[in-house]
């Protein structure tokens, strides 16, 4: 393209068209629904295919593969997302080490073979990767397209000009090189690991992420909802055209209507505007995350050009100096975890249904906002996060120009310079329309925050960040505020408009003072917590006797820890929330002969561990009460136990084959006289007796029954009981769900279980299990939950770990039965059928 050429284009696309109003009214609260969720519309509804399946790949670096004429046929066939590390073996040797969780990495291939659709005179066939990891290079036709090093970020190649006319066919070629290790601090996988899309358009089109929703003004009364499109005219001529726009509830009724006109010049754009107002709307929040659609119709020449459909929360956000987090007005704290993008047994290649399980499990826990640590995630995570009422901090980098000096030698500080600027702005381009989204964060821990250089470069990103969305402020995940002997420069800082905090309590006094050194000395600030310690430890383990180690803090004094921290966040309210390390375990960041971190609340297999009830019960107010840790210690008797509870009850008695051990009780927060002196609160006058947010009793052992008896303003609310199991006598299949959809995409969660003559699970139990299924389903993957557990993830044999392993199941294309069965040697086996069905 020639100067000036660009610079009238540039132009083009500065001018706005500014049309009539449309109107929107509100519709009734319906529950969480995962259909709903996985067939929201990113792009052109009318011109968007999957381009997933019938793909064929090789591992290795193989000479010529991008020529058509390459011969292919030994390659295995397979459909993406897909990702190879996964498949592999675990090796101490492995070239990235504990980073990629000492799975293989490499360069592999992929191609296919299509025939393209018609595509109109003047229009164009478009391919578009949700992800690539990593370095990747697309060629069609034997023409190189061109080569996308940053693995996280979504992209797309316009095909038209080198496709086969006819029904000659056309063969893409992608060769991702994962070799240069390490590039990353955490497992991220190899390959085409996320979805792949075909977009046909027509001459006049809407540009790619070229739909901008926003709501500038919101009351409980009215909403004034701002919609911007961009539209492409690619004939040589000028073309007049009308964008209609149709804004429908939740039910899809359609309420409104509005057309606007105008003309294109030939090879240019315009962005039209249309503004309207939203009578009485129902408002996106945490509790009621209500969605519209936004649906838009390009016409030209007298006929629909193109069409698209956007999702459309109307919610306010706002961070307040002293208040917090505001959505809607009204002080949120963001109870937050961070989270990494793999999924245990299927690795970063995560179907839909998995994220979906995930999130309804920290859902249930009281998360209510979820980090995307450290880097864009799939677009249908996002959707998942609008649809279940999620809040968002989405992260762009790990790195800026200075490298994690502890690993990445090949990191993202290598591509930064050249590629920065423009991955930042397709990542706001494209997910900037999600209610979820409530702020973004330009980096993590980078080392840049310390220098001079780190303070232009962040404001370079914030200006990037305000041009294509000011909507959202902007936060930098800081680990270096208050370092020592050397921290983050006072002037970075002050250019964030959040400041975000990872690990507030490190350094020194602050162990006790967390955010209120900082809160006295800047009274303006406004304050996040990015990134906080966890209780960390994989589920079910446990030693008596003596303490255990976790990283290198006792536990005891990890609980501590984390309980006084999180006593701060609940009380005051200028710290708007707090996300921990991490909500899930990932894979990657370990040392051998662990494969990943046991940081979460959630194992990799989406089990819960105790410290699930630990933030279930300060953030939730139904009641919860548990009891860890297990009751098999054979050979143990008369060994002190601590019995640890996590509650929210007002008090909690505890019995031991039917004798009491004592009440305990504690109050959090603690209620003040109200109204008049002397007047306290009924909560006020529950037994306490600790501060802590746990109860605890040291009992020596003896086997039989635990039982917990809780209770709240004078009655009984829960009881639990923890038992000594007999001996492993059968297994026990069960599921998340018995019917599935017959799409090939759809999974099913199935846990194993070793269980004793009475049904009840086996904590100590390490049976291996030989899983078979027959019929219309297919075994994704089968995970324990084990950090140190080297057996094969594609295996049809897993041993459990503390009595429990999963297996997840897929579905095929057909309607039928899935029969599945495990057997172990000296076990009685277990059976189950699923049934999958056409929707």
């Amino acid at each position: 393209m020639n100067k000036s050429k660009e610079t009238a284009q540039s132009e083009l696309t500065r001018r706005e068209f500014m049309s009539g109003a449309v109107m929107a009214v509100a519709a009734s609260k319906v529950p969480f629904d995962f259909g709903s969720a996985r067939n929201v519309e990113r792009e052109s509804s009318s011109r968007r295919s999957s381009f997933d399946s019938d793909w064929r790949f090789v591992k290795g670096d193989v000479q010529g593969a991008q020529s058509p004429d390459f011969h292919d046929e030994p390659w295995s066939i397979i459909s993406v997302p897909h990702d190879w590390s996964i498949e592999g073996e675990f090796r101490e040797d492995a070239p990235g080490a504990g980073f990629c969780a000492y799975l293989p990495t490499g360069i592999g291939w992929y191609r296919r073979h299509f025939a393209a659709p018609p595509v109109s005179k003047g229009g164009k066939l478009i391919l578009q990767f949700d992800g690539v990891y990593q370095r990747s290079e697309v060629w069609i036709n034997g023409h190189s397209l061109g080569m996308r090093p940053y693995g996280f970020i979504s992209f797309a190649y316009d095909l038209t000009p080198y496709l086969h006319a006819g029904r000659q066919p056309n063969v893409l070629a992608v060769r991702v090189d994962n070799s240069l290790q390490p590039n990353c601090r955490w497992y991220s996988g190899s390959g085409i690991y996320r979805h792949t899309w075909l977009l046909t358009t027509e001459p006049v089109h809407i540009a790619q992420w070229g739909t901008c929703v926003r709501t500038p003004q919101i009351s409980t009364n009215s909403a004034t909802v701002e919609v911007s499109t961009r539209v492409q005219n690619d004939l040589p001529l000028p073309a007049v055209c009308s964008v209609r726009t149709l804004i429908q509830d939740r039910d899809g009724a359609t309420v409104k209507d509005s057309a606007a006109k105008a003309e294109i010049p030939a090879g240019g754009e315009l962005t039209f505007v249309q503004r309207v107002e939203v009578a009485s709307p129902k408002l996106w929040s945490v509790v009621s995350p209500y969605l519209y659609s936004v649906h838009q119709v390009v016409e030209h020449d007298g006929r629909a050009a193109d069409a698209s459909t956007t999702p459309l929360g109307i919610r306010s956000i706002s961070f307040d100096v002293d208040k917090g987090f505001l959505l809607n007005g009204e002080p949120v704290k963001l109870n937050g975890v961070c989270l990494h993008g793999d999924a245990g047994a299927v690795g970063t290649a995560v179907p839909e249904r998995m994220w979906a399980r995930r999130l309804a499990l920290l859902k249930d826990m009281g998360c209510n906002a979820i980090r995307c640590s450290h880097n864009p995630p799939a677009p249908e995570f996002l959707d998942l996060c609008d649809t279940m009422g999620f809040m968002v901090m989405f992260d762009a980098f790990d790195e800026w120009h200075g490298a994690k000096a502890q690993t990445t030698q090949y990191g993202y500080h290598k591509y930064f310079d050249e590629w920065a600027y423009r991955d930042l702005k397709d990542m706001i381009l494209r997910d900037r329309n999600h209610p979820s989204i409530v702020i973004w964060n330009a980096g993590n821990e980078v080392p840049d925050q310390g220098s001079a250089r780190g303070v232009e470069t962040l404001r370079t990103l914030k200006g990037i960040f305000y041009s294509e969305d000011p909507t959202r402020p902007v936060t930098v995940a800081c680990d270096m505020i208050a370092a020592e002997p050397h921290g983050a420069l006072p002037e970075f800082l002050a250019e964030q408009d959040v400041v975000g905090y990872n690990y507030v309590d490190r350094w020194r006094d602050r162990r006790e003072k967390f955010y209120s050194i900082d809160r006295h000395q800047f009274p303006n600030r406004r304050f996040i917590g990015t990134e906080s310690v966890a209780l960390r430890a994989p589920r079910g383990s446990y030693k008596i006797g003596a303490e255990s180690a976790v990283y290198v803090e006792k536990s005891s004094n990890l609980l501590v820890e984390v309980e006084q921290l999180q006593r701060f966040i609940q009380t005051y309210d200028y710290v708007s929330g707090d996300f921990i390390w991490t909500g899930i375990d990932y894979l990657g960041e370990a040392t051998w002969p662990a494969k990943g971190s046991s940081c979460g609340v959630l194992d990799t297999c989406g089990f819960r561990k105790d410290s699930y009830y630990f933030y279930q019960s300060l953030w939730t107010s139904k009641p919860v009460l548990h009891l860890s840790p297990h009751w098999n210690w054979k050979g143990h008797e008369g060994t002190v136990v601590s019995i640890l509870c996590y509650t929210n009850c007002d008090t909690v008695e505890l019995f031991v084959n039917g004798k009491s051990w004592g009440v305990k009780g504690y109050a959090f927060p603690s209620p003040g006289m109200e109204e008049h002196y002397a007047n306290y609160p009924a909560r006020a006058k529950v037994l306490q007796t600790t501060a802590d947010l746990h109860l605890s009793w040291d009992v020596p052992y003896e086997a039989g029954t635990v039982k917990a008896v809780g209770t709240k303003n004078g009655q009984v609310v829960s009881t639990v009981e923890v038992a000594t199991t007999g001996e492993p006598a059968r297994l026990f299949l069960s599921s998340d769900r018995v019917t599935l959809d017959a799409d090939g995409r759809d999974v099913a969660h199935v846990t194993v279980e070793v269980r004793d003559s009475n049904g009840r699970c086996v904590p100590t139990a390490d049976h291996a299990v030989t899983l078979q299924v027959r019929g219309e389903g297919k075994l994704l993957g089968m995970d324990n939950g084990d950090p140190v557990n080297h057996e094969s993830y594609k295996g049809t044999q897993h041993s459990v770990f503390h009595g429990l392993c999963l297996a997840l199941i897929g579905t095929t294309e057909r309607a039928g039965a899935i029969e599945i069965v495990a057997s172990s040697r000296g076990l009685a086996q277990a059976a189950l059928t699923l049934t999958t069905r056409r929707s």
